[in-house]
């Protein structure tokens, strides 16, 4: 019932920028926190930065604070996530997620629905 709809992945040089949306249907966007994550072959899935249902605080990995930036748009349904000096690191699929339940933001298992997800490539 609840679909989430990730777009804005593609190919970038090492240092460069992207900045990644994700869409969400319904009408209760607005009463719950909201993640991104993401997922490199080989390797579990991590998080990267969260915001919370009225955008007044977020949350980062250590690996892209000063980097990436959460916001969220609740008029819009949207939210969002600016990633800037991207690194080869950054590569991977990366997921929008609701957080349906309380829990740490940092934690998969508070996320109740994901998007299918969309690609970041980060060459050298």
């Amino acid at each position: 019932q609840v679909q989430l709809v990730e777009s804005g992945g593609g190919l970038v040089q090492a240092g460069g920028s992207l900045r990644l949306s994700c869409a969400a249907s319904g009408r209760t966007f607005s009463y719950y926190g909201m993640g991104w994550f993401r997922q490199a072959p080989g390797k579990e899935r991590e998080f990267v930065a969260a915001i919370s249902r009225s955008g007044g605080a977020t949350y980062y990995a250590d690996s892209v604070k000063g980097r990436f930036t959460i916001s969220r748009d609740n008029a819009k349904n949207t939210v969002s996530l600016q990633m800037n000096s991207l690194k080869p690191e950054d590569t991977a699929v990366y997921y929008c997620a609701r957080k349906g339940d309380s829990g740490s933001y940092y934690q998969v298992t508070p996320y109740d629905y994901w998007g299918q997800g969309t690609q970041v490539a980060v060459s050298s």
